[in-house]
């Protein structure tokens, strides 16, 4: 597991043992070298996200918006690449 303490999965495993009430939060905090206050606040964020994971909506799409921005990139890509060419072809 990434123990970067900025890593999400970080974040979640402390929560998730704040969650479990094994140990107190001043415990958790100091086996990992953290304020209590941040061990609260992870705590807090996961159950507070917890909701969406069963409201049904599914993962994040890509707006339109944003699949014709990618799409006029890649048009605009294979344009010049093709105008590369024909120039190569040309000599």
């Amino acid at each position: 597991m990434n123990k970067n303490p900025r890593s999400a999965a970080f974040k979640k495993k402390i929560a998730l043992e704040a969650l479990r009430e094994d140990k107190t939060i001043e415990e958790i905090a100091k086996e990992h070298s953290l304020h209590r206050v941040q061990v609260c606040k992870w705590k807090k964020e996961l159950l507070d996200g917890a909701e969406s994971i069963f409201e049904g909506k599914p993962k994040r799409k890509a707006k339109p918006d944003d699949e014709k921005a990618v799409l006029e990139r890649k048009v605009g890509q294979l344009t010049i690449e093709i105008d590369w060419l024909k120039k190569k072809l040309e000599i």
